[in-house]
């Protein structure tokens, strides 16, 4: 069961990676808005909380590694490892109501996302200058939200993961 653990979240991470890279519109301090958002939930609704924790980090850490920015990935690991870890412990916390859990969890996260990145950049940039990446965040939470929502379903309903 171990292994299969390992590989789920070795595939989930790999999604991450991969989501955060295909589709890229840049943001206004030169970063860029993904969907990898949508995994990073997946990660946290599917998987237990190390794993997701670790596939949501790695996955995207090494989608900033890979885009060439290099400074990003240890705060995206954390930052997207916590996302992964909120929207598991709020979706089994509210089990009794599956969508509203996942929902609440999902927004949760974003905003933590919103949150860290403008603390993350603040040390980078500066805080008023770090304000203007906030609407971008915001919209590429409420698409990985949308995203992770949409995917959650087909994966449950089809039992790809369990």
């Amino acid at each position: 069961m171990k292994t299969k653990k390992i590989v789920l979240s070795a595939l989930l991470a790999a999604l991450a990676c991969v989501a955060t890279m295909i589709i890229r519109l840049p943001s206004p301090l030169g970063g860029y808005i993904n969907l990898g958002d949508g995994i990073v939930l997946l990660c946290g609704w599917l998987l237990s909380p190390v794993y997701g924790f670790l596939a949501a980090g790695i996955g995207s850490g090494l989608a900033d590694i890979l885009s060439g920015y290099v400074a990003y990935a240890p705060a995206t690991f954390v930052i997207k490892g916590g996302m992964a870890l909120l929207a598991y412990w709020i979706a089994k916390s509210l089990r009794t109501r599956p969508l509203t859990a996942k929902l609440v969890g999902g927004v949760t996260a974003e905003v933590v996302m919103i949150g860290g990145y403008l603390l993350f950049e603040s040390f980078i940039y500066g805080f008023v200058p770090s304000l203007v990446n906030v609407p971008a965040n915001a919209v590429q939470g409420l698409a990985g939200l949308i995203v992770g929502l949409l995917l959650v379903r087909v994966f449950e309903k089809h039992h790809i993961f369990g």
